[in-house]
């Protein structure tokens, strides 16, 4: 009898620490909402995800099918996506740019919004304004956290080339030596899945140094992300697919654990 008692207790335990893994973030839509702490690889970690453009400001426009694509949606699914890898590592994440109603979305076509906001508060929209407003916000939760590991990621999806293929491209802060170095693992990464997944294909995308307001004004390391190009038809057709946005959060996500097992 004690020895019953004894483990019904042992998988009261069990069953206790499996439930306390299990959280909710409504920023991911109630479909998505839940998620499972699965690992503590990113524990201590702090990211700061901020997707490009929003409210007023669509980005760049593209036409699928008849359809428009807006390149804030795109690049929101993705941030949400990759912050959902984040956090089920047992990092602290948070999303500077939000909207309460999108959520990950498993859709071709994400219908666009102007519903989005910087943390709650209006996005300008004078470019200059919207860009403070987000390097201000990240800057204020910085002061506050104490972790020794916190990192900007933000993610357009507007490259620089239209006509033809685009790969993906990472700049980091001038003389940033753990932006450059994060910019590094995820190119490296990248490219190594690209060889996996689509030999023959070749990839590019490079790894440099940009003067964006964004990386020089905000405190943490930053990474800044171009993903592709929502003019570009190829890309359209990349990213479209879910299992590809969610394919590029995994990728980062990958590089992420590797940088901060160097730290």
């Amino acid at each position: 009898m004690k020895r019953i008692c004894l483990l019904l207790s042992f998988l009261c335990v069990i069953s206790f620490s499996l439930s306390a893994q299990t959280k909710k973030e409504p920023l991911f839509g109630k479909s998505h909402s839940s998620y499972k702490v699965t690992s503590s690889s990113l524990k201590g970690a702090v990211f700061y995800l901020v997707s490009g453009h929003g409210g007023p400001d669509p980005g760049c426009i593209g036409k699928y099918q008849g359809k428009e694509l807006h390149e804030d949606e795109y690049a929101y699914d993705i941030i949400l996506r990759l912050g959902k890898e984040l956090l089920g590592r047992g990092a602290k994440v948070y999303f500077i740019i939000q909207d309460a109603k999108d959520g990950i979305r498993d859709s071709y076509i994400l219908k666009n919004s102007k519903r989005e906001t910087c943390m709650g508060k209006p996005i300008p929209l004078n470019q200059i304004e919207r860009l403070k407003q987000r390097c201000v916000a990240i800057n204020n939760l910085y002061r506050k956290d104490k972790s020794s590991y916190k990192r900007a990621i933000f993610i357009h999806v507007d490259s620089r080339s239209r006509s033809k293929q685009t790969d993906v491209y990472f700049y980091h802060a001038p003389k940033s030596k753990y932006g450059e170095r994060l910019a590094t693992e995820i190119q490296k990464t990248f490219k190594g899945k690209y060889r996996k997944h689509q030999p023959g294909r070749g990839f590019s995308g490079t790894v440099s140094e940009r003067n964006l307001y964004v990386l020089r004004n905000t405190t943490p390391v930053a990474v800044f992300m171009e993903l592709g190009n929502m003019q570009n038809a190829l890309d359209q057709k990349r990213l479209v697919i879910p299992n590809n946005r969610q394919a590029l959060a995994n990728w980062i996500t990958e590089a992420i654990v590797k940088d901060y097992k160097r730290r």
